[in-house]
Parts: C-alpha cells; structure tokens; sequence
C-alpha cells in the first residue's frame, strides 16, 4: 500500500502527515510506503514544523521538500490533498483513492511567536487524528 500527502509547498502540513503516516505504519505493523510533496514545493521543511513533531517524538529535520515528479504517483493507491491549491492541482491518477482534508496553513497565520506556535500544534494535533484514523481504516 503507498499513501501520498500532498499540499502545495509541501513544507508543514503534508510533511507532518508523512512524518504521522510513517510513525502509524510502524507502530501498528502495517505494510504501508508514506510520502509528502508539493504541487509548487517551497524547498525547505518549515522549522516550526520540525519543532511542534519533535514534541511528539517524531523527527521529520532530516525530510526534504519535494515536486509530485519525485514520488511514485503511478503506484499509490490513495492521494490525500491538504490545501485547496493541492486539491485543484494535484493531477488526477487513474485508479488511485483521492482523499481531501482541507487544512489551515499553518506557515500563513500572522501573529506573535506564541500564537504561530500555537497554530502549528493545533494544525499538528488534527493532521495526527487524520492520519491515525487513515492508517486503521485502509489496512
């Protein structure tokens, strides 16, 4: 089984997925290849997105932002988009399960540090249930 998160810079909310997707798979014995891209990727994995995983455990400093070109799009079975910029762009994929979740960017939110580190975890906290959930209904 192979699962995709995609969102459009791929530096947060579909990086989170993949870091939960990957922890899920393991931790539940599950046969499932995890990856994140973008549909404009930005380049980077935003650091607060490193920070608010790394609470949970989950180091995701060493994942790279990546183009849809760089996975496997012919061999997934579900696409789950992020972002409503993912979800009109994202090309569609023939026999492939598509999935929306449309998330706030957490990267946008304007504020004091606090408040955007705040918005991170909640954005974290709701990419976790999902994929927790995603990970026992498709096995």
């Amino acid at each position: 089984m192979k699962v995709a998160f995609i969102c459009t810079g791929n530096s947060a909310r579909s990086q989170m997925a993949e870091g939960f997707g990957k922890y899920y798979a393991k931790k539940l014995g599950k046969d499932i290849e995890v990856y994140s891209a973008g549909s404009n990727p930005c380049g980077y994995v935003h650091p607060l997105a490193i920070k608010v995983m790394a609470e949970k455990g989950i180091d995701i400093s060493r994942n790279k932002s990546k183009s849809l070109e760089d996975i496997p799009l012919s061999e997934l079975d579900y696409v789950i988009t992020l972002c409503e910029d993912a979800a009109e762009t994202c090309p569609f994929i023939p026999g492939v399960d598509t999935l929306h979740w449309g998330l706030p960017d957490p990267a946008k939110v304007e504020g004091n540090k606090d408040e955007i580190l705040s918005e991170f975890r909640k954005v974290r906290d709701t990419v976790e249930v999902k994929v927790r959930q995603l990970i026992y209904d498709i096995c």
